[in-house]
């Protein structure tokens, strides 16, 4: 197998730091991205560093094929992200999410590849009969939203077996936090973070409801313990990326924030049913592969709040920190 890795996606939120620890690791990437939300910059950085870096759309025929040349392996993380941004235009979401990933897919194949690393999410366990009681790998696939559907479509397709001999591993990842080159403000962790840093109001919806959060290097590294297991060991495989003890409430983060920061003013909306609702069990990804998360919740708000303190951001409420304006 070809020791080139592409992933798509890889100036990204999750991406650029997946592809700084590939190549530290002295891994050979390749990386395809639209730069949609201005990663120039980024883009640059992975470049000097050693990645090739290819500007382009995934749903670009010409592009996927001249991305997937050459490579053994690929981390398919491009895609309309999250609820509001595929809710906002669901034709475009489906060219992205389903159609594009279905022909990346068939060419990655075609030119060789033999494993595809595809980036999922714990949303497809959507509302859950009992959410005090975390679930697992096995465990019913509920998703309410357009994005954690498309989700499940893609990893029904990537685990049949229609795309032998390459085979699949699906990573269900919990909610995403933490500083990144493409940051993003607008996941819960890092929004509420920000927000309260500047004295804010924050207004917060359905605070008893449970979400499980994981580390945005954490995300990374995990991908490259599922590329350093290989095919043979992982292929065909799910897992949920993240910490059992990492399940929270947002009523929990605005506690674990405000106790850092000791500022801000912090007002709750009650819902009384949100369509999400999940605790999520990861014992899974560490048995099998060993894998522990490096930070927890209270360390990635340290964090964020330190780049805020830092000036690590021109502006945190630009437009280009969140994946719809």
């Amino acid at each position: 197998m070809s020791d080139l890795i592409l992933v798509t996606g890889g100036a990204g939120y999750v991406g650029a730091p997946l592809v700084e620890e590939l190549l530290e690791a002295g891994r050979v990437v390749r990386v395809l991205d639209r730069l949609t939300h201005g990663q120039q910059r980024v883009a640059e950085r992975l470049r000097d560093r050693g990645a090739d870096v290819r500007e382009g759309d995934v749903r670009d025929e010409v592009a996927r094929r001249d991305a997937v040349d050459g490579a053994g392996a690929l981390v398919h993380l491009a895609a309309i992200v999250g609820d509001p941004a595929c809710a906002r235009d669901p034709e475009l979401s489906r060219a992205v999410n389903v159609e594009a990933t279905r022909a990346l897919m068939a060419e990655a194949r075609d030119a060789g590849a033999r494993h595809m690393v595809f980036a999922s999410t714990c949303s497809n366990y959507g509302r859950m009969t009992d959410p005090t009681v975390p679930i697992d790998e096995n465990g019913v696939l509920a998703p309410v939203s357009l994005y954690a559907e498309q989700k499940v479509e893609v990893e029904k397709l990537l685990l049949s077996g229609e795309t032998a001999p390459m085979v699949g591993t699906c990573l269900r990842f919990a909610t995403v936090y933490g500083v990144a080159p493409r940051m993003r403000f607008d996941l819960t962790v890092n929004e509420f973070t920000r927000d309260l840093w500047a004295d804010r109001h924050l207004e917060v919806f359905g605070e008893q409801f449970w979400r499980p959060y994981v580390h945005v290097r954490d995300a990374g590294r995990v991908v490259k313990i599922v590329l350093d297991a290989g095919p043979e060991r992982t292929g065909g495989e799910v897992f949920n990326v993240g910490h059992s003890d990492e399940n929270y409430r947002k009523v929990d983060l605005v506690r674990i924030i405000t106790g850092q920061l000791d500022r801000g003013e912090v007002s709750y909306v009650k819902r009384n049913e949100d369509p999400r609702d999940y605790k999520v069990a990861f014992e899974k990804v560490r048995e099998a592969l060993g894998f522990e998360p490096r930070m927890r919740v209270p360390d990635g708000v340290g964090e964020v709040a330190g780049a805020l303190d830092a000036g690590a951001f021109d502006d945190p409420w630009s437009p280009r920190h969140r994946n719809i304006p």
